[in-house]
């Protein structure tokens, strides 16, 4: 059975109430789930690499693994170290990122100008973004326990949870008009309308970990349950379904809706497969187990593009399954999250690791 909690919390968090009590640090997804991997005996190899504190640069690709299509370009943020996780296309014609370790909202035109919007929340560590139905960009507050909205001229409101140490992740735009997304430490998905009024759904596992979730072809949303290795879906009304990863040891994280009508998703046990509305699996492995695979998102080639977190790569398949992996220019990038551009021709992807944002032009 499941539970649907209403709750009216219309009322914005006020922004000059006293500070909360320091916390212990809580892993971030990508770290946590990474190192979770590790455990495995087949991911004893993998990379997890933590926040940089400053400033850190790899090593440059080599010319002999440099690839001539896509064409790949790099911009350096204007704050360091700022981790960007989060990353979409505005409104405005404009990318708008998230600053994990900067605590800020940026902006960024396609000619590279950046604009910066300090959170009012400190140390709130933002996440996922994406537009609002009402013009705006809602984003998660993944330490701070909130849901923030900003304005494309740069007005901030945050939203506190009901739910305590409830780490949302993964942000929509639903079918009905209200933002979703997911709690990831409470195993809860949780709706929040433009006013602000925020309702939670329980999911069968409280410890299933949440992480991204998308609008599908069907008008559901669905989400990926990392932990419990499962695929969800939630109606617009709350009823949940579930559906198992058939294969051993999997790690769904990050879900798109592709070109194709299904639901294409990220698996960390070094996969990227795709679901049918009904549940029917179909599983393609990468060429390294280890990568780490993360956002994904549809490009503008008909095809799904990924970042592959720990391989610092970008990477392609189509709705048929054939994989291609592109090395970005620095080892250490970390790319996380990727979207495809205001202009609809190029994909932008945060380098988590080094501070910059890398657009792909496929």
């Amino acid at each position: 059975m499941v539970i649907a909690l209403a709750l009216t919390t219309c009322a914005p968090a006020s922004t000059a109430a006293a500070a909360p009590p320091p916390r212990p640090p809580h892993p971030r997804p990508y770290i946590k789930l990474c190192l979770k991997l590790k455990q495995m005996p087949r991911h004893r190899k993998i990379r997890c690499m933590r926040p940089p504190t400053s400033l850190r640069q790899g090593a440059a690709r080599s010319a002999t693994q440099a690839q001539q299509a896509p064409t790949i370009n790099e911009l350096s943020l204007p704050t360091r170290p700022a981790s960007p996780v989060g990353i979409t296309a505005g409104p405005d014609g404009n990318v708008w990122f998230t600053e994990t370790s900067g605590n800020k909202i940026g902006r960024v035109t396609p000619a590279g100008v950046f604009t910066e919007y300090t959170l009012p929340t400190p140390a709130a560590e933002p996440g996922h973004i994406t537009v609002g139905p009402d013009g705006a960009l809602w984003f998660t507050e993944f330490a701070s326990n909130k849901i923030g909205r900003i304005t494309t001229s740069g007005t901030i409101t945050e939203y506190n949870l009901p739910t305590a140490n409830a780490y949302p992740w993964g942000i929509t735009t639903g079918p009905d008009g209200a933002l979703w997304f997911t709690e990831s430490e409470t195993g809860k998905i949780g709706r929040i309308t433009t006013s602000g009024t925020i309702t939670e759904y329980n999911l069968p596992d409280t410890g299933a970990y949440p992480m991204f979730i998308t609008t599908g072809p069907d008008g559901n949303l669905w989400f990926t349950e990392a932990v419990a290795a499962s695929i969800g879906r939630i109606t617009t009304s709350g009823t949940i379904t579930e559906f198992p990863v058939p294969s051993s040891g999997a790690m769904p994280v990050g879900m798109t809706t592709g070109p194709d009508g299904n639901l294409w998703y990220t698996d960390g046990n070094g996969k990227v497969s795709k679901v049918t509305t009904t549940g029917t699996f179909t599983e393609y492995t990468l060429s390294d187990i280890n990568s780490f695979p993360w956002g994904i998102t549809s490009g503008p080639d008909g095809n799904l593009w990924f970042a592959e977190q720990v391989a610092g790569n970008v990477a392609s398949v189509t709705t048929t399954g054939t994989i291609s992996e592109y090395p970005l220019p620095d080892t250490l990038a970390g790319p996380l999250h990727i979207t495809r551009g205001p202009d609809n021709n190029n994909l932008w992807t945060t380098e988590n690791n080094i501070d910059r944002l890398a657009i792909v032009t496929p």
